[in-house]
């Protein structure tokens, strides 16, 4: 089987070509892919540039939800949780292998919000935007219904409602797989270190991870930096601050699974704050988040000893099993970059999104906040704001248009519900190889969609760790821009959670051999 060794930046055009552009984007955040797939489907030629891996920061650290946001509710942040909630569907949608629906339950503490306030949010939340394939709210007696078993029994009534789940990494790549096959060109571990605007053109260096450098000539740029974004405009594109950003910590931890049904638990603190425990990875729980102001340097976000203490004493407070900081085996941090409105409170700063097109020049639209379930209509609206500057020959195109492997009618024919279309695409793989462990298949399918169904019928080579074989770093190489053994655990898959140290270390190995000693992006995940 053949490896190919990584070429730096040689995706489609040789390491000292200039390049000539419509739009250049920085950042491979979920932002940033998903500007460059819409402006690549308008028939724009665009150029992304990452400086680490995709989606290495901020977009593989949230709670990994598609979600309306319930809780913004009480700050009166009613038109981003009516875009919210009306994207929800749209994503499950376009993307059934990685998005799926979720039921939440909120047990009722006395001493927290009266009931009547939390029926009347969720009368809000089932109705501020359509709702086709999610079901909505209702009240549960905690005392019979399985997701009170796990609780303290002083939780007798609890309020369920939808949302849904995604595996944020795995967007972010398939969006820049997207704007690739559309025509972009993807460049990671490649930093924007200088650009300079002219009266119709910008002029940008890029340097690889190796150090060398290339140019490109854009007619616009795209600022989608996330938090390094007013970083960017000082530094390199010699531009005067035109946001203030707040830079909000989030850290989650993960457990051994604390209940074994399929709904996931908001829970609501004493301070004002909720946190989330959600199903995660089949074996365990996820909790989460916190909300602390960062003032370190941005892209070396860890969980603190104070942060994981408070997870654990929150969780503790409803589950009758408590946790603690011994029970935790990874955790992540990142930062996020949140529209500075002057709240005292790093929970109450809005989640909303800012789009700033200045064409006083060479087109430049800045990107500002944002959260990831409204990444599509993020995109959507930067990339109409720069059609008519860049004269796009089409129009908005994404709203009803699949992700890569989310079309899994090849396979099952026509779709009829996103979570029950995934149910019979994994029964109908598992059925064409029937010589493969179910959880693998099911694990592979989740990851890849139709795109897995022609790659498991090529022969799988060597297994490398349990249930990893050659083919599949191969193809995470040559198509999903994987360079590292990091790239492939803990982004690509959560693998990494999975295994042993030796087995990480085994991945790493066959990574360095085959692919070469590249250094691994900056994370922000730990694990014990």
């Amino acid at each position: 089987m053949n490896h190919p060794r990584p070429e730096g930046w040689r995706d489609s055009v040789g390491a000292d070509a200039a390049i000539d552009c419509d739009v250049l984007v920085v950042g491979g955040g979920i932002n940033g892919a998903g500007i460059a797939r819409d402006l690549a489907g308008r028939g724009l030629k665009v150029v992304v540039a990452e400086k680490d891996d995709l989606a290495s920061h901020t977009s593989s650290s949230s709670t990994k939800l598609i979600h309306g946001g319930l809780r913004y509710l009480e700050y009166y942040e009613f038109s981003l949780v009516r875009k919210a909630l009306a994207e929800r569907e749209v994503l499950l949608k376009s993307a059934p292998h990685i998005m799926w629906p979720l039921r939440f339950v909120m047990p009722h503490d006395p001493g927290m919000r009266p009931v009547w306030m939390i029926r009347a949010g969720l009368f809000l939340y089932d109705h501020l935007a359509r709702r086709e394939v999610l079901p909505g709210s209702t009240t549960v007696d905690l005392r019979t219904h399985a997701a009170g078993a796990p609780l303290k029994k002083q939780f007798s009534k609890g309020f369920v409602y939808s949302d849904g789940w995604v595996d944020d990494a795995r967007l972010v790549v398939l969006n820049a797989l997207d704007a690739k096959a559309r025509g972009a060109t993807v460049l990671t571990r490649t930093a924007c270190v200088d650009a300079k605007r002219g009266a119709t053109q910008w002029q940008a260096t890029l340097q690889s991870a190796q150090g060398g450098q290339r140019t490109v000539t854009a007619r616009a740029l795209v600022n989608a930096a996330g938090p390094w974004a007013a970083q960017f405009l000082a530094e390199h594109a010699h531009a005067p601050e035109r946001k203030s950003l707040r830079l909000v910590k989030g850290s989650h931890i993960v457990v051994p699974k604390m209940f074994d049904h399929d709904h996931a638990y908001i829970f609501q603190n004493p301070d004002k704050r909720i946190i989330f425990a959600i199903p995660y990875e089949g074996e365990f729980t996820l909790i989460g988040t916190t909300d602390v102001e960062h003032r370190g340097a941005i892209g070396e976000a860890r969980i603190d000893a104070d942060e994981t203490a408070y997870l654990c004493e929150q969780a503790s407070r409803y589950f009758a099993r408590s946790v603690t900081p011994a029970d935790v085996v990874w955790s992540y941090s990142g930062v996020r970059p949140l529209l500075d409105d002057e709240s005292g409170d790093p929970s109450a700063v809005t989640r909303d999104y800012s789009l700033e097109l200045d064409t006083a020049q060479a087109p430049l639209l800045n990107v500002w906040g944002g959260k990831i379930t409204t990444f599509r209509k993020l995109a959507e609206e930067a990339a109409d704001l720069l059609a008519a500057p860049l004269r796009a020959a089409r129009g908005a195109w994404t709203e009803h248009a699949f992700l890569p492997g989310g079309d899994l009618s090849p396979t099952i024919g026509a779709a009829q519900r996103p979570d029950t279309d995934f149910s019979r695409f994994v029964q109908a793989l598992a059925l064409a190889h029937p010589t493969l462990p179910t959880p693998m298949v099911r694990r592979i399918a989740r990851a890849y969609g139709q795109r897995a169904a022609a790659w498991l019928s090529q022969p799988l080579g060597a297994e490398v760790a349990p249930g990893l074989y050659e083919a599949e770093l191969a193809f995470l190489h040559d198509e999903e821009w994987a360079r590292c053994a990091d790239d492939v655990l803990w982004r690509r898959s959560k693998l990494g959670l999975h295994y042993e140290d030796h087995h990480r270390a085994a991945v790493d190995d066959w990574c360095r051999r085959h692919w070469g000693n590249v250094a691994s992006a900056p994370t922000e995940k730990a694990w014990n």
